[in-house]
């Protein structure tokens, strides 16, 4: 929730979210601030938990995952219990699972490195999860993971 942020912390956030690996030094002249006050309001973003996390962005063509897909998932029985985060966690090509309104219970963000790994994949998801199962394959990505607008 960034209701509650100040302005400075607003544009600390901002300098993050676009280059996470920003020394302090750096951070605190793009801010206006002293490295040791930077380092005080990361170090509270980050406690309060604001600041998740800093990861490095990979490139899947490079690692031999090229093909990226969204899976919705549809429960087979609307009775089932709803744990399907739970029976698909060990499933690490999944990068992200979002609960979701709408027809779909879950989408699921998936990479793999050809078909025949996302049919493979399909097959574990249905198998694991006990639902129907609906793919969009990605063809190419203009841009992901922007900041947001802060």
């Amino acid at each position: 929730m960034t209701s509650g942020l100040e302005p400075t912390d607003r544009a600390i956030l901002r300098e993050l979210s676009a280059d996470g690996r920003c020394s302090f030094t750096d951070l605190a002249e793009r801010v206006g601030l002293s490295v040791s006050a930077v380092h005080q309001r990361v170090r509270r973003l980050e406690q309060r938990g604001v600041v998740q996390g800093y990861a490095a962005r990979l490139d899947g063509d490079q690692i031999g995952l090229g093909l990226t897909a969204f899976i919705s998932l549809t429960p087979t029985d609307p009775a089932a219990p709803d744990d399907y985060p739970q029976r698909l966690r060990h499933l690490s090509q999944i990068e992200s699972c979002y609960s979701v309104a709408g027809e779909e219970s879950y989408i699921l963000r998936v990479r793999v490195a050809s078909p025949a790994g996302l049919e493979d994949l399909l097959r574990q998801i249905r198998e694991a999860a006990k639902v129907a199962t609906r793919t969009t394959v990605v063809l190419s990505t203009p841009f992901e993971n922007r900041a947001p607008a802060l």
